[in-house]
């Protein structure tokens, strides 16, 4: 593709060199630059990329995209100077792979709860529809059926657009994709057309990197503000950050929720391990969930749905045959009667959510023994927190390490204990293996209780001082059962 019909979505303030070169490949990355490729140097938060412009042009790289024009400059090498590379990656990108979102119907889910599970049924549920469909989510990348393995909730800019290029070169009439704070606050989603969004819920997350719940809210806000009028926007009425979000979008807004009036509205009739009975604007439908955050979840799915066209009574057909995403709420029974099931719950806000779901179906009958941790390096104001709705809604709690990363997992497990009172504390234990405090959480399991086992769910790695080594929360629970 010609360099000038590349840069026809972004606005240089300096061309250094020839418009007219042939590109034959994107990249952010210094070291996947080949023969012919535009590098495109990021003010990364972590590292700048203009400290690798000489590599890349060592390793092939004909245009360099920057905000810092050099006083050197290679020769036959062109430089495009911008204002902010990070606003143009994405336009560049979606420019070189053909603009793969105006070719599918793509769908952004955001919020701090339920981003994979509305993604991931989306995806399933218009495949059972009979549609070749994409998916970008936390826990896999799916071009229809063939698994590709994520790195990130949101992938870069450009293998963003590799990605969704894949899917329509693969016949996907349909995308479902996460769209974290992160990657809307850093543009990755620059230049994507977005048939539509789903806001879930905002609770606190992420501050570690947005330093105010203000900053984190307007950084969701953002992918609302840019769809088009062509869009919609479904927002969970029953968050009072709901209407916020679309306060300034273009798009057809619709609500949905479960206490109040709403475009979509369900109830819970009838909850248990197996699932759930709902009604569904009207219609009753079972479906193999459990939790009244799942109903908001379903109901989100629904919603989506209608939106892009299907009859809502195959809606709810389909959607009593899907199945729980791999890592939320997940149930594994014993022989001796208890149940110990792993999610993904890593805020306060998600833990309070899992274990009243679990209340809900026990309802008074069992004990409930719970198994937490805190991820390092990343927001230690949720620490404690998340300790306290630990404790407030269990028998027994094991505190201990989820991913500590580069920190001390003693000192997390100690940030966490300092949110708890003398009395709150003679419920809890601390065990900083993590293997050992799931282990030791069984061993005092009786006929009846529940385990949870809360923090990494899908996640089947534990991360220690930059390694991550293998470890699967759902397999120390079967090598216990045998």
């Amino acid at each position: 593709m010609k360099l000038n019909l590349l840069l026809k979505d972004i606005h240089p303030t300096n061309i250094c060199g020839d418009s007219d070169l042939e590109i034959t490949g994107v990249n952010i990355d210094s070291r996947r630059i080949a023969d012919g490729h535009l590098f495109i140097a990021m003010k990364g938060t972590q590292v700048d990329g203009h400290q690798f412009i000489g590599k890349a042009i060592e390793q092939g790289a004909k245009a360099i995209l920057l905000e810092d024009m050099p006083e050197k400059k290679a020769e036959g090498v062109t430089y495009i100077q911008v204002e902010s590379t990070e606003d143009c990656a994405g336009k560049v990108a979606t420019v070189f792979y053909g603009e793969p979102s105006k070719r599918l119907k793509l769908v952004g889910v955001t919020g701090t709860n339920g981003k994979t599970t509305i993604a991931t049924l989306l995806y399933n549920m218009f495949r059972k529809f009979g549609h070749k469909a994409g998916l970008l989510s936390t826990v896999c990348n799916y071009i229809d059926g063939e698994a590709v393995p994520a790195s990130h909730t949101t992938p870069d800019p450009i293998e963003l657009n590799q990605l969704l290029h894949q899917m329509v070169e693969a016949g996907c009439e349909y995308a479902f994709m996460e769209c974290s704070s992160h990657a809307i606050h850093q543009k990755r989603i620059g230049g994507l057309e977005f048939a539509g969004g789903i806001f879930t819920n905002l609770t606190r997350d992420h501050l570690d990197y947005h330093k105010t719940f203000e900053n984190y809210r307007d950084a969701k806000k953002m992918f609302f503000d840019g769809l088009s009028k062509n869009a919609f926007s479904i927002i969970n009425a029953d968050d009072k950050n709901g209407m916020v979000m679309v306060q300034n979008t273009k798009s057809t807004v619709k609500t949905y929720s479960t206490q109040r009036a709403a475009d979509f509205k369900a109830r819970l009739l009838e909850c248990h391990f197996e699932g759930m009975y709902l009604e569904v604007d009207g219609r009753e439908v079972g479906v193999q969930f459990i939790g009244k955050f799942n109903v908001s979840n379903l109901l989100a799915v629904y919603g989506a749905a209608v939106m892009l066209g299907k009859e809502p009574d195959d809606i709810l057909v389909v959607l009593s045959t899907l199945k729980s995403v791999n890592g939320r709420l997940d149930p594994i029974s014993s022989p001796d009667g208890w149940t110990a099931i792993v999610d993904y719950a890593h805020t306060p806000d998600a833990l309070e959510n899992v274990l009243n779901a679990i209340h809900e179906v026990l309802n008074g009958k069992g004990r409930v023994i719970t198994v937490c941790g805190a991820g390092g390096n990343r927001d230690k104001g949720k620490r404690p927190l998340m300790a306290q709705e630990a404790v407030k809604q269990s028998d027994k709690v094991i505190i201990t390490s989820d991913n500590p990363r580069f920190e001390n997992p003693q000192a997390i497990i100690d940030d966490m204990l300092a949110g708890l009172n003398a009395q709150q504390t003679k419920k809890v234990i601390s065990i900083v293996d993590r293997r050992e405090a799931i282990r030791t959480a069984l061993m005092m399991a009786s006929k009846g209780d529940v385990i949870l086992i809360a923090g990494k769910g899908h996640e089947d790695y534990q991360e220690i001082e930059g390694v991550k080594h293998h470890f699967d929360d759902h397999e120390v629970v079967k090598e216990y059962i045998g």
